[in-house]
């Protein structure tokens, strides 16, 4: 008896503790700002049905193909524009209206996803041959890396806009779980749809998402253009941002870790083939298995929504990916749907922490003046490490085989958190 009214009186302290801190701590203290409100939800709508085309895309070229270098291919038609133009986006984004920029990255999205729709119709797959509109389909996936090149740098650059500096860790962990149930939408919701209504009918689906995100960024009321310095000219500018990234130490420690960490172990490009080929899936297992990770960090946000990080957020940041590096490596040795399920969440858990950690750093240290460069020069890292990194897990897979490209990634992945602790201790000790 003595020990129920223990636990129980344990658990009353918990609660009333937990009620405490969410009284404290105003979990939602930044959508107080209306127009951010809008902003989330363009957000929601866009990058869920960018995902949905991602997934969508992937699956329709391996089930064409039945090669996962045909999947890598897809990540380096969109990182050599996303990365090409990225520097010249920023530049641009400090010296334009940024919610004019935003507007338009969206509707062109929406065109290029119109064309894919198109190309998906059996009236143009009988007028063309099969060669010919899967070359048609890589690049529109070209111009989506081009598109991502200025979207990926004017989204942060605006919400700086729009949500007082008081409240922008706040606005950070909401936005990043924004984008992560988008995420999972696009990325459960792809594969659903396939096996529902088939291509043509998920790539209708993932249009109309686009579509509802230009109705919605309209609401967003123009902004003025940043108050800068002088240049001489457009590499100025561009060298400007370059520089300030390069000297600020700690954002430059945590871009370049996150670079080299998903290039390496982005297992995530590979899962339609891990679904096909080892787990013996459909669309729909590889629906949720292309949205595990995504749950993962969705886990992470609500967490952090509630209870912020206070301390020790670099050392932090270094624990997270390694234990990213040990799930992709788990995810690899896997041949059981639920464990690669809950490897592939642990890693999106993990990689949450450094998503929201990473994105905190970069709005905290940058001043708005220079913030759509420095934004573009975080985009060019992440798209390099995301599609690049798409490209050579199907290259490594083509090589090496399916299972040891994964192993190697995440093993290199727990090589470059070693480095980085090494030769930046200023990201090791950094608290904000």
């Amino acid at each position: 008896m003595k020990k129920h009214i223990i636990l129980f009186l344990t658990d009353a302290f918990r609660l009333v503790y937990f009620c405490i801190l969410i009284m404290y701590h105003d979990p939602f203290v930044s959508l107080r700002t209306k127009e951010f409100q809008y902003f989330l939800l363009s957000r929601l709508f866009f990058v869920s049905g960018l995902r949905m085309l991602g997934t969508i895309v992937a699956w329709w070229i391996y089930e064409i193909t039945r090669d996962p270098f045909a999947i890598g291919l897809l990540g380096l038609a969109e990182v050599i524009p996303a990365v090409g133009l990225a520097l010249y986006a920023g530049h641009v984004i400090d010296h334009t209206e940024r919610t004019k920029i935003v507007r338009r990255s969206v509707w062109l999205y929406a065109l290029v996803i119109f064309f894919v729709f198109l190309i998906s119709t059996s009236w143009f797959q009988q007028q063309v041959q099969q060669k010919v509109w899967v070359y048609a389909i890589y690049a529109l996936i070209f111009a989506t890396g081009a598109i991502r090149a200025f979207s990926g740098a004017a989204f942060p650059s605006l919400m700086a806009q729009i949500v007082p500096m008081n409240v922008m860790t706040n606005a950070i962990t909401l936005n990043n779980g924004t984008f992560l149930t988008a995420a999972i939408i696009g990325h459960a919701g792809g594969g659903l749809l396939i096996a529902w209504l088939g291509i043509q009918g998920a790539l209708l689906v993932s249009f109309i998402f686009v579509l509802a995100a230009c109705i919605v960024v309209f609401q967003i009321r123009p902004k003025p253009k940043p108050e800068i310095s002088s240049y001489s000219g457009t590499w100025q500018s561009v060298k400007a941002g370059l520089q300030f990234v390069y000297k600020t130490k700690e954002l430059m420690a945590s871009m370049t870790l996150d670079l080299f960490a998903v290039l390496f172990g982005g297992a995530v490009a590979m899962v339609p083939a891990f679904a096909k080929e080892i787990l013996n899936v459909g669309p729909t297992g590889f629906g949720w298995l292309n949205a595990a990770s995504d749950i993962g960090s969705m886990i992470t946000v609500i967490t952090l929504t509630l209870f912020p990080l206070k301390r020790k957020q670099g050392m932090i940041l270094l624990y997270a990916v390694a234990g990213f590096g040990v799930a992709i490596i788990v995810f690899g040795l896997s041949k059981s749907y639920l464990l690669s399920f809950i490897a592939l969440m642990l890693s999106g858990l993990l990689d949450g922490f450094s998503a929201i950690i990473r994105g905190t750093i970069a709005q905290l240290l940058t001043p708005n003046e220079i913030k759509g460069r420095v934004m573009s020069v975080n985009s060019m890292f992440i798209n390099s490490s995301n599609e690049f990194g798409q490209f050579e897990s199907g290259v490594a897979a083509k090589m090496f085989g399916l299972v040891p490209s994964v192993v190697f990634g995440g093993s290199m992945t727990l090589f470059v958190v070693v480095m980085t602790w090494w030769k930046s201790p200023k990201l090791r000790k950094l608290e904000y």
